[in-house]
Parts: C-alpha cells; sequence; structure tokens
C-alpha cells in the first residue's frame, strides 16, 4: 500500500530540517482552486521569520524533486505554523505546554463549551488548563480542537 503523500514528505525531508534546526510542524497537501499546494511548516524556538522558510525552502526543494512525491505540477510552500496555531498532535499539545491555549469541547463540561487558559501539562491523554485559580482537566476525546491564543476578543 501506498504512503500518503504527507507522510512520505515528512521522511524524506526530516533529517534535513532537524540538521538545519527546525521542526516540522505539519505537512499538508491540499488543492485550492485548480492548483495544488504542498505546505510544510516550520517551527523552532524563538519563533520562525522569513529567512527561515527560504533556508528551509532552498534545502528541501531538491529532496523533493529526487524523491517525487506528488505526480504533476504543485506549489511548494514554507511557513510558519504563526503566533495563534491550532494543536492537532499530541506532539503539538506537549510542545504548547506554558502557552494561553483555548480548547473546543463536543459537549458542555464545566458550564462550556469553551475553555481558554494557561496549559499545564498534558499527560495520559488528559489535558489540564488552569483557568482564574482552578486546574481544570479534559480528555484528549471530549477536545474537538485546540488553539494557541495570544489575541482574544
Amino acid at each position: 500500500m501506498k504512503k500518503p503523500i504527507r507522510e512520505t514528505v515528512r521522511e524524506a525531508i526530516l533529517p534535513t530540517v532537524t540538521e538545519l534546526g527546525y521542526r516540522i510542524w505539519d505537512v499538508t497537501y491540499t488543492k485550492i482552486g485548480a492548483d495544488y499546494h504542498l505546505e510544510i511548516t516550520i517551527d523552532k524556538d524563538g519563533g520562525i521569520d522569513i529567512n527561515d522558510c527560504e533556508k528551509v525552502h532552498r534545502a528541501i526543494d531538491p529532496i523533493l524533486d529526487e524523491v517525487d512525491p506528488i505526480e504533476g505540477f504543485y506549489y511548494l510552500e514554507v511557513s510558519s505554523p504563526g503566533a495563534e496555531r491550532e494543536l492537532r498532535s499530541d506532539e503539538h499539545i506537549s510542545l504548547s505546554i506554558g502557552e494561553r491555549v483555548k480548547l473546543f469541547l463536543f459537549a458542555e463540561k464545566y458550564g462550556a463549551k469553551s475553555h481558554t487558559g494557561e496549559l499545564l501539562s498534558y499527560e495520559g491523554g488528559v489535558i489540564t488548563v488552569k483557568i482564574a485559580d482552578a486546574e481544570l482537566q479534559f480528555e484528549r476525546a471530549e477536545v474537538s480542537k485546540i488553539t494557541t491564543v495570544y489575541f482574544e476578543n
């Protein structure tokens, strides 16, 4: 069985991206209008700027040409996950401990379907968030979406 494009790309570029001092935050392959886009989202302690994106783009472009995981033409984009980012994986959640997050729940818990506070821990599938003076716990399966929060309306 053929591996998904995201997985093939991640495996191919991971050693190079890591060697350059970055983490792969995400790999997405999408169709936007008539065009296909392969987006590699990178991160590092202290954040990412345009020079980091350019450096990684130049380093992974020949690797992707050699591996050739996608038939036909596509646009390669390297970007930062941004200040406010979705935490899609267990690794994302673990890397965001200490940050302000917003949890969106499938069903109401503690009187609401969303909660914002400091991410204290993520262990054994349990997310602990400090809201005011309370430490609230949520099972990962109860949470539909988690994002970091820097600006709140």
